[in-house]
C-alpha cells in the first residue's frame, strides 16, 4: 500500500501539465481580485448596512478596531514565519506547535478579514473619489487574490522556495496598507500621515 501511494505521489507530472497548473496558479488569484474588483465596482452601495449590529459612524470605528488588531495578527504570523525560517537570532527551531499555530493564525486572519471586507463592499464598493480610498480599494481587492496565490503556493512542490516567503510578506503588506489607508485614517480623526482630513 505504501508503496503504491509512494509511487503515485513520486510521478512526475508532463511539462505541458506543469504548464496548465502553472496557468491555473496564475488565473485563479488573478480572478479572484478581479471578481472582487468587479463586483465592488458593479453593486450600489448600502450607506445603511450594518456591521455586528453597528452603522454609520460606529461601524467605521468598530472596523478601525478589527482592522487594528487583524494588523496585530498579522505581525505575529510575520514574526512566527521568521521563527520557522530560522531568521530570529537566538531563537531555537521552530517546533511543530510554531508551524501548526503559523497555519491555524493565519486561517483565522483570513476568516477574521472577512466581515471587515464584505462591510467595506457592501457599504461602500469601490471609490476612487480620492487617493487614499483608491489606494484601499484596490489593495483590499489585490488582497484576496493574493491570499489565493499564497495558498497555491503553500501546496506546490514544484516552486521555488523564496516564493512562500515572499507571497507571506506581501500579505503581511497588504494588511498594513490596508490598515494604514483606513483603520488609522479612522482612528485619527479623519488623517493619517500622507493623507489629508478630510
Amino acid at each position: 500500500m505504501s508503496g503504491a501511494s509512494g509511487d503515485r505521489g513520486n510521478r512526475r507530472r508532463s511539462p505541458a501539465a506543469r504548464a496548465a497548473l502553472g496557468v491555473l496558479g496564475v488565473l485563479v488569484p488573478v480572478a479572484v481580485g478581479v471578481g472582487t474588483y468587479l463586483f465592488g465596482e458593479q453593486h450600489t452601495p448600502d450607506f445603511n448596512s450594518g456591521l455586528y449590529g453597528e452603522h454609520g459612524i460606529t461601524a467605521m470605528d468598530l472596523k478601525a478596531r478589527l482592522g487594528s488588531a487583524l494588523l496585530c495578527v498579522a505581525l505575529i504570523q510575520l514574526c512566527l514565519a521568521l521563527w520557522m525560517y530560522g531568521r530570529v537570532p537566538g531563537a531555537r527551531p521552530a517546533s511543530r506547535p510554531v508551524r501548526l499555530g503559523h497555519r491555524v493564525l493565519g486561517l483565522l486572519a483570513l476568516v477574521f478579514s472577512l466581515p471587515i471586507a464584505y462591510h467595506c463592499l457592501m457599504t461602500y464598493g469601490i471609490e476612487t473619489t480620492s487617493p487614499r480610498v483608491a489606494i484601499h480599494s484596490f489593495t483590499g481587492c489585490a488582497f484576496y487574490g493574493a491570499f489565493v496565490a499564497k495558498v497555491i503556493v503553500v501546496r506546490s512542490r514544484h516552486l521555488p522556495g523564496w516564493l512562500l516567503p515572499a507571497m507571506g510578506s506581501l500579505l503581511v503588506l497588504g494588511v498594513a496598507l490596508l490598515w494604514y489607508t483606513a483603520a488609522l485614517w479612522q482612528l485619527g480623526g479623519g488623517a493619517a500621515p500622507g493623507f489629508p482630513s478630510t
